[in-house]
């Protein structure tokens, strides 16, 4: 049996650590060195470049990172698999061969021009391929292997499965490596970056998060982990948390495998030490997701603060002003924020912010046709106008839209280190049937209840997908889950956040990790990057639910230790 994989990343998104490829190189030993640089945002504003530069549309952060650790990298013999080719892999790899190291590329994935459900003229079309064109391009002994818009898994699974030997008939394996792939794939988010429950920790330990490992075992299960002496934690929460960020379900579809989330266990099974198992896999469906992208057109936005009092009275007074200025606009989202807080000594805190925003497919409705006649108020409008900052330019906006296409149609095409290229086709699978069992919940709880924020019992994380947000809550204590289960319901979740009342609320249980995992469809539009809500990727949408006042059973509100589901932080 094969040793187990040591796998780490060193990039959760393009924009992350410079640091990271250093830290985790000096750290300790790794075999293989990850990075996910692209988001569904990313390859937006990859293509914009690419629009203006056809040698552009690949991570430029990723080079600066070689080039730092480029002596590491070759005095280690580390493996690094990284996602950073973007739009134009075989640009980057030039510019890696360059520095004299031995590259592969894995593309075939832009399908631009092709039928995936999507209408419109698009900028991006890239499917989401698996992990055996990674594979393949390690067969041939390159060190790097840069590729497009393969899963965020597959630059783990792919070593994995190389290293270890599977065949796509092995499944579980595959599943198991899933979960490592999603646990590495955000970066610090596994050890302590963006953990809900942070307030518990000792002070300064989430200032510096150290990056995950992940040792993947030759029957797919692992520990998640990080470099001795490196800032953050590894517990059982922190696992739990990345587990469920941006989950679109507990059958979670891929092109090698659906993987089940539902069955994963995680143990703590030392400092600093989760061991994570149970994945189970199901064939994949033979259908590959496109992340497509369109030009959406131009946007703006002025931000109005209304101070001290009678600011639902300021309010109406500028809407009405601003009318003339925004019936021609095509879209139009005026909000009232209302962080006012009466009797301020803070000038700030006294003041509630009108957000303007406005979206046109002409460049100019947006521009001065709109921030002028807001200027011109400046003398003629509420007492104290103002606003937030200097009239901005308008600015282009995509829209994101998730295609399909056959996965047999998509081959990866690898390009080998001596320059020549083949291409790895999609296999069908055979394996067990979903048995699709419902989960069952038990009733609420009867006797007295106090009444306290929902956070003092759980933990969550959310995030987006498209336009709809994940939303991911745990309990703390496992006694809890059967209460959260029962009482946080779809129809609970919109009287809590009334921002979803009337949008399709979807939610599954995962009681093996005492959470429960909803899908709040629309409320985001069309994705972060043309969406005018606060919060547009849906980040702190777990925090505004923690922090909402339920009635929860007294003997679950008391003193609680703040460690996610029976395990130590």
């Amino acid at each position: 049996m094969t040793e187990p994989l040591i796998v780490a990343n060193c990039s959760g998104f393009y924009g992350d650590r410079l640091a990271a490829m250093r830290e985790q190189l000096e750290g300790g030993k790794v075999d293989v060195l990850t990075g996910d640089y692209l988001a569904e945002l990313t390859m937006l504003i990859l293509g914009r470049q690419k629009m203006k530069d056809p040698a552009a549309g690949w991570a430029r952060t990723f080079l600066r990172q070689v080039q730092d650790c480029l002596d590491l990298i070759r005095d280690t013999g580390v493996k690094v698999v990284s996602n950073a080719g973007g739009l134009h892999p075989e640009g980057l790899a030039a510019e890696l061969r360059n520095l004299g190291l031995t590259v592969a590329t894995v593309s075939g994935d832009d399908v631009l021009g092709r039928d995936v459900g999507v209408p419109g003229e698009l900028l991006t079309a890239n499917a989401y391929l698996g992990c055996w064109g990674v594979v393949r391009a390690l067969d041939s002994g390159a060190q790097v292997v840069v590729t497009g818009r393969v899963t965020d898994a597959s630059v783990v699974v792919g070593p994995a499965a190389w290293h270890h030997g599977w065949s796509r008939a092995d499944l579980d394996c595959l599943a198991g490596a899933t979960v490592a792939g999603h646990l590495l794939e955000c970066g610090t988010q596994a050890t302590g970056g963006n953990f809900s429950l942070f307030a518990d920790l000792p002070e300064g330990t989430i200032d510096h998060p150290g990056f995950p490992i992940a040792e993947i075992a030759a029957d797919g299960t692992s520990v998640v982990t990080k470099h001795p002496g490196t800032g953050g934690v590894v517990s059982v929460a922190t696992v739990t948390e990345q587990l469920l960020y941006e989950l679109t379900g507990t059958r979670y579809g891929g092109p090698d495998v659906i993987t089940r989330f539902d069955q994963v266990r995680l143990e703590q099974e030392g400092p600093d030490r989760v061991r994570v198992s149970g994945a189970l896999g199901l064939p994949p469906s033979g259908r590959l997701k496109v992340a497509t992208n369109r030009l959406g057109g131009f946007r703006n936005q002025m931000v109005l603060p209304l101070t001290g009092l009678d600011i639902e009275a300021k309010a109406r007074v500028l809407t009405r002003q601003l009318e003339p200025v925004l019936t021609p606009i095509a879209e139009v989202d005026v909000r009232l924020a209302r962080t006012d807080h009466p009797d301020s000594a803070d000038q700030e805190v006294s003041a509630a912010l009108l957000h303007v925003t406005v979206k046109d497919p002409s460049k100019d409705a947006v521009g001065r046709a709109f921030t002028g006649p807001v200027v011109e108020l400046g003398l003629a409008s509420i007492p104290g106008f103002h606003s937030t900052a200097a009239p901005p330019a308008a600015s282009a906006y995509g829209v994101y839209a998730p295609g399909w296409i056959d996965a047999a149609d998509v081959p990866a095409v690898v390009g080998l280190p001596d320059g020549s290229t083949v291409e790895v086709v999609w296999e069908p699978v055979d394996g067990p049937a979903d048995d699709g069992a419902d989960v069952a919940v038990a009733g609420l709880p009867s006797g007295e209840t106090v009444r306290v924020p929902l956070g003092q019992v759980t933990g969550a994380r959310s995030g987006d997908k498209g336009g709809a947000a994940t939303l991911g809550v745990y309990a703390r204590e496992q006694q809890a889950y059967d209460w959260l289960a029962a009482f946080l319901t779809p129809a609970r979740l919109q009287d809590l956040l009334p921002e979803a009342a009337g949008l399709d609320v979807t939610r599954e249980v995962l009681p093996h990790l005492s959470a429960v995992l909803f899908q709040i469809h629309g409320i985001l539009g069309e994705g972060a990057a043309s969406g005018t809500r606060f919060d547009a990727q849906a980040k702190s949408v777990g925090e505004w639910l923690r922090s909402r006042l339920v009635d929860v059973p007294v003997e679950l509100a008391g003193p609680v230790s703040r460690s996610g589901p029976g395990q130590e932080l």
